[in-house]
């Protein structure tokens, strides 16, 4: 997991490498006639994320010290806010081409739905893995070993979520 999460964040160097290039070579950015992302409503959002992975952190110390129906708990409300936190992008993204930003409609509009919607994938890909520990965790097959993976997974998930928020919508 650990060589996976390595490949993974030069994946998302690379994208965010390409779009600091992209972005210096414009005198301005975003482009004019474009529009503006919604960073009020995406900053809440970010709270959602940020805060699924310190459920997901206290359910596994609550793990670690035997409870098992409070890490199962925790786990249950760090997937509901990561449920909440695709939810809400996914109105955002509704939004943004209702708007008339696409992939097609400029290079910000490229990079835009390029890096969030990798994001979004690698969010989905690793809630799955959640949902799927969840539903095991009331039977013989759980092993709290096997929750390791999902976590540092999961834990580069949100920690990559911050700077991409930075970088795509308060630039």
């Amino acid at each position: 997991m650990i060589m996976f999460v390595m490949s993974e964040m030069m994946f998302f160097g690379a994208l965010i490498s390409a779009f600091l290039i992209v972005k210096s070579g414009n005198i301005m950015w975003p482009p004019p006639g474009q529009p503006r992302l919604p960073i009020g409503l995406t900053a809440v959002n970010t709270l959602f994320l940020v805060g699924s992975g310190v459920l997901v952190y206290l359910s596994n110390k609550s793990l670690s010290r035997g409870d098992k129906v409070g890490a199962k708990k925790l786990l249950r409300y760090a997937i509901i806010c990561a449920l909440i936190f695709l939810g809400i992008q996914g109105y955002e993204w509704v939004s943004m081409l209702q708007h008339g930003l696409s992939m097609t409609s400029s290079t910000y509009g490229s990079f835009f739905f390029m890096i969030i919607g990798c994001h979004g994938l690698h969010v989905l890909g690793a809630l799955l893995f959640l949902i799927s520990v969840y539903r095991k965790f009331s039977t013989e097959a759980f092993r709290p070993e096997s929750y390791w993976g999902g976590q540092v997974f999961w834990y580069f998930v949100v920690g990559v979520w911050p700077v991409l928020y930075v970088l795509v919508y308060l630039s």
